[in-house]
């Protein structure tokens, strides 16, 4: 049986006494990918900022491997370099090319050498299309490309795990197929990701297993051709419902 990379405990977040997450658990599986949807609101980016420790814990535990990770200020900066996030804004500094973007972070927090990120950045920005983009100053790429380069930042770091936040929710429509496609890719090679995403077709063909939130917790959890197909509870067959129904009409 694959071991759990990640366990979150009975999860407590409130903002200004209102509770936002209330007392989630859950696990993800090495090489599993768990993919978290739900309505506006509901938590799950807030759930993935306290899991790589940008938010502090009301209540509950996060274990990265077994190791307790949640409210250990001293290490966070070691946490973080365990854990990989790509955001929906990308987050490139904007006075950077591309290649000392992506450089930053394994030679300066990790100590790599700089020679030896260079290679594997190149192979990786050939991988996702970017070869010819490596000296591009941000402002010059399409959103779809700044988000692919956001991802490879966090593949450099060799996360045990990777956070992907609405990665395409400020992209153009034309634009998200171009980072959806990186992800399943990830996905194929056993990348373990945590996803929150509004895009269902993607969910459906990505996820290993399903969360589907709402006020905070979790009301429906199951493998993906479940839950698509016949989902069990109420809440979520009216979730999967106005979804289908915003896609017909666009069509």
């Amino acid at each position: 049986m694959a071991e759990n990379v990640l366990e979150v405990r009975n999860l407590v977040k409130r903002f200004d006494g209102h509770t936002v997450l209330n007392g989630l658990s859950f696990q993800v599986k090495e090489g599993e990918v768990l993919v978290i949807i739900g309505p506006s609101g509901c938590g799950k980016s807030t759930l993935l900022r306290c899991i790589n420790g940008l938010e502090a814990l009301d209540g509950g535990e996060i274990l990265l491997r077994g190791e307790r990770i949640s409210g250990q200020k001293k290490k966070l900066h070691l946490v973080r370099q365990r854990i990989g996030m790509v955001f929906q804004n990308y987050e490139l500094f904007p006075h950077m090319d591309v290649m000392a973007n992506l450089l930053l972070g394994p030679t300066k927090a990790l100590g790599r050498p700089k020679e030896e990120v260079i290679v594997e950045a190149e192979r990786l920005l050939a991988r996702v299309g970017l070869s010819d983009k490596a000296h591009a100053l941000p402002r010059q790429l399409s959103g779809g490309q700044k988000q692919r380069a956001a991802i490879i930042r966090a593949l450099l770091m060799h996360p045990e795990i990777l956070l992907l936040d609405e990665i395409t929710a400020a992209l153009d429509p034309e634009m998200v197929h171009e980072v959806l496609n990186v992800v399943l890719g990830l996905a194929r090679d056993g990348m373990t990701m945590a996803i929150v995403t509004h895009e269902m077709r993607f969910a459906e063909a990505v996820a290993d297993r399903v969360i589907f939130m709402e006020h905070g917790g979790i009301v429906e959890e199951g493998a993906p051709e479940a839950f698509f197909a016949h989902p069990r509870t109420e809440r979520a067959r009216a979730f999967l419902t106005s979804f289908t129904f915003t896609r017909e009409a666009k069509t």
